[in-house]
């Protein structure tokens, strides 16, 4: 992509996460994104899992000007997370060694899951899968707003702005401690010098609720969350189709959550 202003800075980014495997609604998203004034697109993880399309997504994120390491695209490289039920679900244990299958086809796949970094800092920015205290495993959740004392060590980390995934729950933390959903700030957020944790939620596997793929532009300190809509019912059907999905995967899409 590698789309640059004049003189070289970026002025719009857009910054997505937690495709899993979801082609149509990652297909849907980046059409969104070819209608934006876009310079560059940096890429929060987790490529794979829970969706049937593994391969298409990884290619896709080839071709991002940044994309760093989920979970998810860390366990598949690793025999004993593989065997280990208590570190996935059932389910989610069931697709990932079909995952696996699937990405051992082309060595560019894994070698590219294999050497992405964990984090990524830019002109005051930075990205991570998680959190800033463990960008690839640890959680922040909405409801965190309750655990003071694990939301200040958070932010105790936080150089100035945040953006991460992971939860594939969006929306905005501020430094006096408040959780902000993208409806409560009418889905654009000014970002204001305070330190701000901005969760970017999932293309792939919504969770808030709202079945639609969810990602944000940053345009000038100006954070917007984009909803969009896709075939969520071509996805469903390739999941029920393979033997290797549990339904309720493909059911939950309908719903977001």
């Amino acid at each position: 992509m590698n789309r640059l202003a004049k003189g070289g800075h970026p002025t719009m980014w857009a910054i997505l996460s937690d495709i899993h495997a979801n082609l149509e609604a990652l297909q849907a998203v980046a059409a969104d994104i070819e209608r934006q004034n876009v310079e560059r697109v940096i890429c929060l993880g987790n490529l794979i899992g829970f969706g049937p399309n593994p391969c298409e997504c990884v290619d896709w994120a080839m071709g991002c000007d940044v994309c760093i390491q989920g979970d998810f695209d860390e366990k598949i490289f690793r025999e004993s997370a593989l065997e280990d039920t208590d570190s996935f679900n059932s389910a989610a244990h069931s697709v990932t060694k079909w995952t696996l299958q699937q990405l051992s086809q082309g060595e560019r796949w894994l070698k590219f899951l294999d050497t992405l970094p964990l984090t990524y800092c830019d002109q005051g920015f930075q990205f991570g899968h998680g959190s800033p205290r463990n960008p690839l495993r640890d959680y922040v959740f909405p409801e965190d707003v309750h655990n003071s004392q694990k939301l200040r060590k958070l932010f105790d980390l936080v150089k100035k702005y945040c953006f991460k995934g992971h939860t594939h729950v969006p929306g905005v933390f501020t430094e006096d401690l408040k959780y902000l959903s993208p409806m409560e700030v009418n889905y654009v957020y000014q970002l204001d010098g305070r330190k701000t944790l901005i969760d970017v939620g999932s293309v792939g596997q919504p969770r808030d609720g709202d079945p639609r793929a969810c990602y944000v532009l940053l345009d000038d300190g100006v954070v917007t969350f984009r909803r969009i809509d896709y075939d969520v019912e071509k996805t469903r059907g390739k999941i029920w189709d393979n033997p290797n999905f549990d339904r309720y995967l493909g059911d939950r899409l309908t719903q977001g959550n």
